[in-house]
C-alpha cells in the first residue's frame, strides 16, 4: 500500500513537473511572438488559421514534453533536475524552429501576414504540422541518448530533413504547394502537413535508440527518411487510385472552385498511416 502511495506521489510531481514545462513553453511562444495578441486571435477575431499553427505548437510542445519525462529514472530529484534542464532547451529549441521554418521553409511568402492578416488555413496548417515534425524530432534527439552535442546536432539534421522533404513533396505534385498555400487553398496545406509529419515521425523513431556511435545514427536516420521519401508518391498514389476510386487528386484539391478538404484529409491520412505502419514493421 505505502508503496502505491509512493508511486502515486511521484506521478503527480512528475505531472507537476510536465504542466510547468507546458506553461513555459507557452510563456516562451508569446515573447518569441511578441507582436501577436494570442488572446485576440483566438477568441476575439476568431482566427482558425492561427488556431491551428497554435495547436500544431502545442503538439509539438507535447511531445519535447514527453521526451524528458520517458525513459529510465535516476531517481526524483535527478529526474526533476534532468527535466528542467532538458526540457528548458527543448522548447526554445521548437520556438527556434518555428522560426527558422517561417524564415527559410516557407520563405515565398510572409507567414505573419498569411496566418494573422489574411487569417489563411492553409498557411495555418502546414506550420502547425512543422512544429510537431519538429517536436518529433526533438524528442528523439532526447530520449535517445540525453547528450548535449547529439541534441543539438539531431535538431539541425532534422531541420534539414524538413527541407528536402517539403521539396520532394513539392517535386511529386504537379502543382507548386506554396502558389496554392498562398492562395489560402487549405487542402493543399493539409496534403503537404501529412508529409511533413510523416517524415517527422520517422526521424522520430529512428533517433530513439541508444547512441552508439555517429556512423550507425546517421546510417539509421538516412534508411528511414528515404525509404518516407520514397514512400510519399506511392501513398500518394494509393490515395488517388484506391482510396479516391473514379477522381484525381490533383483535380480535387486544386482544379476546383472549392477545394475538397477531404480528398486532403485523407491524402494526409496515408502518409501519415503509411509512416506509423513502416516504424511498427521496423521494431
Amino acid at each position: 500500500m505505502y508503496e502505491y502511495l509512493d508511486n502515486i506521489m511521484s506521478a503527480l510531481t512528475y505531472l507537476g513537473a510536465s504542466f510547468v514545462l507546458f506553461f513555459f513553453g507557452k510563456a516562451l511562444y508569446q515573447l518569441f511572438h511578441s507582436k501577436i495578441n494570442i488572446k485576440d486571435e483566438l477568441v476575439e477575431k476568431d482566427n482558425t488559421a492561427f488556431a491551428l499553427a497554435h495547436v500544431g505548437y502545442f503538439i509539438g510542445l507535447l511531445f519535447v514534453i514527453g521526451s524528458v519525462m520517458m525513459g529510465e529514472s535516476y531517481g526524483l530529484w535527478l529526474d526533476m533536475i534532468a527535466i528542467g534542464k532538458y526540457g528548458g532547451v527543448a522548447i526554445i529549441l521548437l520556438n527556434i524552429s518555428i522560426i527558422f521554418n517561417d524564415k527559410v521553409l516557407l520563405r515565398h511568402f510572409s507567414v505573419r501576414k498569411e496566418i494573422i492578416d489574411d487569417q489563411n488555413e492553409g498557411t495555418g496548417v502546414i506550420e502547425g504540422a512543422m512544429a510537431v515534425a519538429t517536436g518529433m524530432i526533438i524528442m528523439g534527439s532526447v530520449y535517445g541518448d540525453g547528450n548535449w552535442l547529439t541534441l543539438f546536432a539531431y535538431w539541425i539534421i532534422g531541420q534539414i530533413l524538413l527541407m528536402v522533404t517539403l521539396w520532394v513533396y513539392n517535386a511529386i505534385t504537379p502543382y507548386n504547394i506554396h502558389e496554392h498555400i498562398e492562395k489560402d487553398n487549405i487542402a493543399v496545406g493539409i496534403g503537404a502537413a501529412g508529409a511533413m509529419i510523416a517524415i517527422g515521425n520517422l526521424i522520430r523513431f529512428a533517433l530513439m535508440h541508444d547512441f552508439e556511435s555517429w556512423v550507425d545514427t546517421a546510417q539509421t536516420v538516412a534508411i528511414d527518411v528515404v525509404i518516407g521519401l520514397l514512400f510519399l508518391p506511392v501513398a500518394r498514389w494509393v490515395s488517388d487510385r484506391i482510396l479516391l476510386p473514379g477522381r484525381k487528386l490533383t483535380d480535387e484539391i486544386v482544379n476546383q472552385d472549392k477545394p475538397n478538404i477531404g480528398a486532403a484529409l485523407i491524402e494526409a491520412f496515408s502518409y501519415i498511416g503509411g509512416s506509423v505502419l513502416l516504424t511498427w514493421a521496423l521494431l
